[in-house]
């Protein structure tokens, strides 16, 4: 007798990567036609849909020259002095964030007169010191500038500190026994050791700092894509106002994309859970 084989049809089966990208386009596909939707059936016509911002979308990024942006000025000059303000605050903050951590880490005196104080100006929110700054710096980019320089500070200097006060004991004690120097413990032990702190407090800062600066254009009335957004919804353009803040979440992503990218070719022993 002869064998018979049967093949069975093959069935083309995703891969992962692929199935989780389907999974958030159809995620977000229904997401975007319940807004559409609920807006149309339940509110005015002005109010944000899908739809609208689709249509200023073009309008918007080309800068086409309307009442509307002679008003509150070229969208891409906005978001180029939002950015600026941001990565300049952010360098400050997190080089005054990695010295301060380290410093509580490594110094009791410091520890005890510095600690409550971080703690109590990380839970409070940026938009209560801003009065302050205004009084100090008045209604201009300093002001927003320093916002954005106390909000990346702090969650880097309280993750670096705590990075620091779990260092392990034998790193320490085999730096007493090759007679270290304070500066090699401290930057050459200690800060290594807390890198994967520092990076959840830059993730943190990065994105304190773009919502201290959003909010100082905005309060404050000076150029950023704060203020654009203030500008258009006040003017009851509120498409145009939605582009901006699809802008934002795209900054947001890019940075946090960046850090990434980063963590995997400078730091390739790096992985954060469940990587």
């Amino acid at each position: 007798m002869t064998a018979v084989t049967v093949r069975m049809p093959r069935t083309r089966e995703l891969s992962p990567r692929w199935e989780v990208f389907m999974l958030r386009l159809g995620a977000g596909l229904v997401l975007l036609g319940l807004w559409e939707g609920l807006v149309t059936w339940l509110s005015p016509s002005y109010i944000t849909r899908p739809s609208g911002i689709a249509r200023v979308f073009w309008e918007v990024v080309s800068n086409r020259s309307t009442p509307l942006t002679q008003l509150s000025g070229s969208f891409w000059f906005d978001v180029q002095t939002t950015l600026v303000a941001v990565f300049e605050g952010l360098a400050i903050g997190v080089t005054l964030g990695v010295i301060v951590g380290l410093a509580m880490g490594r110094l009791a005196t410091v520890e005890w007169a510095l600690k409550y104080y971080v703690g109590a100006l990380f839970a409070m929110p940026v938009i209560a010191i801003l009065p302050l700054m205004t009084l100090w710096f008045g209604y201009t980019s300093t002001a927003r500038l320093w916002i954005v320089v106390i909000g990346a500070f702090l969650p880097v200097a309280l993750n670096v500190y705590e990075g620091v006060r779990k260092l392990p004991v034998t790193y320490l004690e085999v730096a007493r026994t090759y007679h270290a120097r304070w500066w090699n413990v401290w930057f050459g032990i200690a800060l290594p050791a807390s890198l994967p702190y520092l990076l959840a407090g830059l993730r943190l800062a990065a994105g304190r700092a773009l919502v201290a600066a959003v909010v100082a254009e905005y309060l404050l009335a000076i150029k950023g894509l704060g203020f654009f957004i203030r500008s258009d919804t006040q003017s009851f353009h509120q498409n145009q106002a939605m582009v901006a803040v699809i802008m934002l979440a795209l900054i947001g992503i890019a940075i946090n994309t960046t850090i990434d990218a980063a963590t995997r070719h400078f730091l390739p022993w790096f992985r954060r859970e469940g990587r």
